[in-house]
Order: C-alpha cells, then sequence, then structure tokens
C-alpha cells in the first residue's frame, strides 16, 4: 500500500490518458439527435429517452462505439478515482496544516467520483447491453451525473493545486 500511495500521481496520470482516448469512442455519438453524445445517455433520467438515444446511436450504426466507450469509462473510473484517493492520501501523510486537509478533502472527492460515476456507468451499461431502458437505472445515472462532475472537478482542481503548491513550498524551504 506504501507504494501505491507514493506513486499515486503514476496510476492519477494513466487515468488522464485513458479519460483522453475515450474522445476516440465516445466523439462520433454525438449526433444531430444525441447533440451531447454520451453525457445526453448519462443524464437520460427515464426509460422513454434512453430509448430513444439508443435507437438513434444503433439507427446509425455507433452501437459498438458506445459499448466500447463505456468499457474504457470503466477502466478511466478506477485508475483515475484510485489515483485521486491515493494522491489524496499521499498528500495528507506528507503535509501540515492546509495540505492535510486538502489532501483529505481530494481524497474524499476521489471516493465519491469513484462510487458515483461506477454507479451511473453500470445503469447505463445495463441499459445498453439489454437495449432496455429502464426508468430506475435512467433515472440513477441522470442522479448520479452531476455529483460525478463535481467530485471529478474537487479531486482534479485539488490535486493540481496541491501539486503547486507543495512544489512551492519545496522551493521556499
Amino acid at each position: 500500500m506504501k507504494a501505491a500511495v507514493r506513486y499515486w500521481w503514476i496510476i492519477w496520470l494513466f487515468g488522464l490518458f485513458v479519460f483522453a482516448l475515450l474522445r476516440i469512442p465516445h466523439g462520433p455519438l454525438a449526433i444531430p439527435e444525441v447533440p451531447g453524445g454520451i453525457f445526453d445517455h448519462q443524464a437520460a433520467g427515464t426509460a422513454a429517452e434512453v430509448n430513444r438515444i439508443q435507437q438513434a446511436w444503433s439507427d446509425a450504426g455507433l452501437l459498438g462505439h458506445a459499448r466500447w466507450g463505456m468499457i474504457g469509462d470503466f477502466l478511466f473510473i478506477g485508475l483515475y478515482g484510485l489515483g485521486s484517493v491515493l494522491g489524496g492520501v499521499s498528500f495528507r501523510q506528507a503535509g501540515s496544516g492546509f495540505l492535510r486537509v486538502a489532501g483529505l478533502l481530494v481524497a474524499v472527492a476521489g471516493a465519491i467520483f469513484l462510487f458515483t460515476d461506477y454507479a451511473e456507468t453500470i445503469a447505463q451499461f445495463i441499459q445498453l447491453t439489454s437495449m432496455r431502458g429502464d426508468d430506475g437505472l435512467a433515472s440513477l445515472a441522470a442522479t448520479m451525473q452531476p455529483i460525478k462532475m463535481v467530485a471529478f472537478g474537487v479531486s482534479f482542481l485539488g490535486t493540481l493545486a496541491l501539486l503547486v503548491i507543495r512544489r512551492m513550498k519545496a522551493r521556499a524551504g
């Protein structure tokens, strides 16, 4: 565990790399009928809307893109989320004062991101693989989407801020 905490940044950066690669399968999903692409599917909220989106993707021959995009999401969520949690723990262990508190905030945001994005993506994937929307799963995904986006923002910007602050402290000290 110590090595994972020490080298958290490798996991975190690899997660961001996977996130960048996900533009390949996710990009084509933004079609006129579904302008927000995968984000529209996440926010659909109802079985009828999920069915409409999935039918549009099917008609456009994009179901493979959607499936591979969601499979890639599972990898991204795990890597990035774990990297954020471990990064927050690392800053908490190595820092004092503000760095400890902010490290805890990043770790908690990373854990919230892991939970909410996995819940959202599992709900989406079940609907996609069955080609049948479900009101409960669609509602779950739509509820999790804004929470995971905030958690991602806090963990990402918090990690960047902590890296800068640690660097500035090292130069000053």
